[in-house]
């Protein structure tokens, strides 16, 4: 997407633009020569993630912009509207938000502690309520004025619930706010609207959450900043109320080459979509492969009618794919492979092959076998036999089952994401 100048002097309100996907819109639109108000935490240098409010301005002013860097926090009222009134008093005025700010935790029930729950309802669904009430004011005396909301489309489906939904909740919280906001601002011009990422999108954050063995399997921000900017460049008066994905964004402004997005243009058909999205429609195979979510109600069918609840006591079969699968794990064990992934990984096999086995890769040359881990796991791993034959086999990618619910981690995902390369290594001898 090419900049065409029509956000020049328009002011523009970013809730958790010091890094990733906010800061990439704030330059995008910087480049038009636009008011940035970077509203985030990040005051000063995070240990692990690079960037703060100030750093950021310092990038929108060299982009061609003019930068305010606010310490907010979404869920803080007083600071929502110090920022806002800041940001009218320098630049006068707010004519477009974009609510980017969110928290994540794709935790069960059970494993969601209350200041875990809270958090993201603060943040993502009470945050982006706040900072679109308080920005109202101000928005309703601009000529184009939008609010764009980092969030989903509204998918009720009850995979996207049952295996994190104190996080749906969260982002469907925000969804409700378009649904709700674009057509109650409509006799004001203001034009409500939200934007989801097709694929997993690369930032710090991800990279923190999955290390960077992951990154092949994503695109860059830039796709979001791109199709961001193509709406919010749009007449609020007729561009509102709508779930926006960001590469059909893009397809219909008139972008061809995906390739330019993605980390690693050589893995194109094997990205991981992001949660809630059904289907890949962009052709031909841009995105990677679609969601399959039949296949996980059948686990969860299989196990209840063979009343599986408890695999302490249960033994694998000494046939089958699973054991294949772990014999070839033995065969391929090094003091190497040992030395590079330095973790011990439990596996709760469910399905037609039920049973628990273990990989450690930790301990001496490394060993593996049926049962609990001789130590305490760093991974906890568990998935229905037909997907973990189809992981270990090159045909489902780790990070895209895990993405699609298929897999599910508890414990270290970083060393549960290292399992990625010892997989790649049996893909021949399965």
């Amino acid at each position: 997407m090419i900049n065409s100048g029509k956000l020049a002097g328009r002011t523009v309100f970013i809730t958790g633009g010091s890094r990733g996907i906010g800061k990439a819109i704030a330059l995008k639109v910087a480049r038009d020569g636009a008011n940035v108000v970077i509203a985030a935490k990040t005051a000063e240098p995070h240990p692990k993630l690079p960037g703060t409010i100030y750093t950021a301005c310092e990038e929108v002013e060299k982009a061609g912009g003019k930068g305010l860097p606010c310490i907010v926090d979404v869920r803080d009222e007083q600071q929502v509207r110090k920022a806002v009134e800041e940001a009218v008093k320098k630049f006068g005025g707010i004519d477009i938000v974009v609510n980017n700010a969110s928290a994540i935790s794709l935790t069960s029930t059970p494993a969601t502690d209350m200041k875990k729950y809270d958090l993201m309802q603060n943040i993502n669904t009470r945050g982006t309520f706040l900072v679109s009430k308080e920005c109202f004011p101000y928005l309703q005396k601009s000529s184009h004025a939008h609010i764009l909301n980092l969030s989903p489309p509204l998918n009720m489906v009850p995979h996207w619930f049952k295996n994190h939904v104190a996080y749906t909740m969260a982002k469907y919280g925000m969804s409700m706010c378009v649904l709700g906001m674009a057509d109650e601002f409509k006799t004001y011009n203001i034009g409500v609207n939200a934007l989801w990422p097709r694929t997993a999108i690369y930032t710090a954050a991800i990279e923190m959450l999955s290390g960077s063995e992951s990154a092949k399997y994503t695109r860059k921000p830039e796709i979001m900043a791109d199709a961001a900017y193509a709406i919010l460049t749009q007449d609020p008066k007729t561009t509102t109320g709508n779930f926006f994905i960001d590469d059909e964004v893009l397809k219909q402004n008139g972008v061809t080459d995906f390739d330019q997005y993605a980390i690693d243009p050589s893995n194109r058909d094997n990205l991981m979509l992001d949660f809630f999205l059904d289907a890949d429609p962009i052709e031909p195979s841009a995105s990677g492969p679609s969601l399959a979510h039949a296949s996980e109600g059948n686990v969860q069918r299989i196990s209840r009618s063979n009343d599986i609840t408890d695999f302490s006591d249960f033994q694998a079969p000494a046939d089958g794919k699973i054991p294949q699968v772990f014999r070839a794990i033995e065969a391929n064990l090094s003091a190497e492979t040992v030395q590079k992934t330095q973790a011990v990984f439990q596996f709760v096999v469910t399905g037609n092959e039920a049973g628990k086995w273990f990989v450690d890769l930790k301990n001496g040359k490394g060993s593996c076998g049926p049962g609990e881990a001789p130590s305490s796991p760093d991974a906890t791993l568990t998935m229905d036999s037909k997907n973990f034959f189809d992981m270990f086999s090159g045909k489902v990618k780790p990070a895209t089952a895990f993405m699609t619910g298929k897999l599910k981690i508890s414990g270290n995902m970083q060393k549960a994401m290292k399992l990625d390369k010892l997989m790649s290594s049996l893909k021949s001898k399965l």
